[in-house]
């Protein structure tokens, strides 16, 4: 028989006292001796108790039961009834507590150690299975989370795979289509040039505007590789941020030399450059896609005689650069719609594009962890706003 300390709550103190020695006799230690309910609370507020023998009638307000259903909330320790009524409407409130066991008054000294090592056996099994009801529910838990996890990554690995497939084709019929226009156009410019440089002077003038030709055709043609390789290396995670010390007046120069250069109409660009300074950090290869691109775009879609204005400003540690044409602006419908790959808005015409310039500016904004907004009417142009943390 194994030691336990016991609280003994009886108020009458005969009994209590002829249960002290009964339990002492088998060495028990007793934590106290509490004739109410509010006594055997304060007694178990100081003390660790392995077992508590509770009288059901007691002094104070509180009755056995009650103080029994207070200890089970608050301590679950196993409580053993003592009471000298058997009839079935005690037992029914008894219950109710879910007690460890119940002894009939009087007892004797071996049925109440009976009574206590039953007791304490069923508390540590019921403790046993709720610890093993709790792991269970934790596993299930955890289980039921992985197959989800699991179930999400295949779905969403299925659906990225349905999405490349869907971007693979129309890559080859977008680049197939790209390719044939400048391919054309370049093998008949040679041909041409062949017959005018069997001549002189006469044909200059066709030869200089077949070259011209020429040029534009490998220029476009060189942007679509440009597109195509760029989101390439974006499904392969491969575009990382690389930032550098760069000369922002020179960037500035170079992109609009570029852009200048491969304008095919009379489209003027001015430039407003405020508070720049000479030197920044950043990746200067992203910052060229997403300003050469998005002057590109608002050249290609204004008309003769329109202007674009550039302008770059530095403020906050950020490059802000605003984009604002007169051109053909993008309906309201579709401006969803302006990021995604190979997009092209209804009303663009007989105008030339891939589709992919957008897409590419704004792959290029996040990585370079920055933003950007526009503002555009159909019919009425289109400003966009950039800006990108530097240091």
């Amino acid at each position: 028989m194994f030691s336990l300390k016991i609280l003994i709550v009886e108020d009458d103190p005969v009994s209590a006292l002829l249960l002290q020695r009964a339990l002492e006799k088998n060495r028990h230690e007793i934590l106290g001796i509490a004739d109410s309910g509010e006594k055997a609370l304060d007694i178990l507020a100081a003390n660790h108790a392995d077992m508590v023998m509770m009288d059901i009638n007691l002094a104070g307000e509180l009755d056995g039961i009650k103080t029994t259903e207070i200890i089970n909330e608050i301590y679950d320790i196993p409580v053993v009834y003592l009471s000298a009524s058997s009839d079935a409407e005690t037992l029914n409130k008894v219950v109710g507590t879910n007690p460890s066991a119940y002894v009939i008054k009087p007892f004797n000294i071996r049925e109440l150690n009976m009574v206590i090592e039953l007791a304490i056996y069923k508390d540590r099994k019921e403790k046993e299975l709720y610890k093993l009801n709790n792991e269970l529910e934790e596993k299930v838990k955890q289980r039921t989370e992985e197959l989800y996890n699991a179930n999400r990554e295949l779905t969403k690995a299925l659906e990225k795979e349905r999405e490349i497939n869907e971007l693979k084709s129309r890559i080859v019929l977008n680049v197939s289509h790209g390719f044939k226009t400048p391919l054309t156009s370049i093998l008949s410019s040679a041909q041409l040039l062949q017959i005018y440089a069997e001549k002189e002077h006469p044909f200059k003038a066709k030869i200089t505007k077949h070259t011209f030709k020429i040029e534009n055709a490998v220029r476009a043609l060189n942007s679509l590789l440009t597109s195509v390789l760029f989101f390439g290396k974006s499904d392969a995670d491969k575009i990382e941020f690389k930032p550098k010390k760069m000369f922002l007046g020179a960037f500035v120069k170079e992109v609009l030399d570029t852009v200048n250069a491969g304008k095919d109409n009379d489209v003027k660009i001015k430039s407003e450059l405020v508070n720049l300074p000479k030197v920044i950090t950043s990746d200067r290869e992203l910052m060229y896609q997403v300003f050469e691109n998005l002057l590109s775009n608002a050249v290609k879609y204004s008309k003769d005689g329109q202007e674009v204005v550039f302008k770059m400003e530095f403020a906050d540690n950020k490059v802000i650069g605003t984009v604002a044409d007169l051109g053909i602006g993008i309906p309201l419908a579709e401006q969803n719609q302006l990021f995604e790959r190979f997009f092209r808005a209804k009303n663009v015409g007989v105008v030339e594009g891939s589709g992919l310039g957008l897409s590419i500016v704004k792959k290029c904004v996040d990585v370079l962890k920055g933003r950007i907004s526009f503002d555009s009417s159909s019919g009425k142009g289109t400003t966009f706003r950039v800006e990108i943390p530097v240091t």
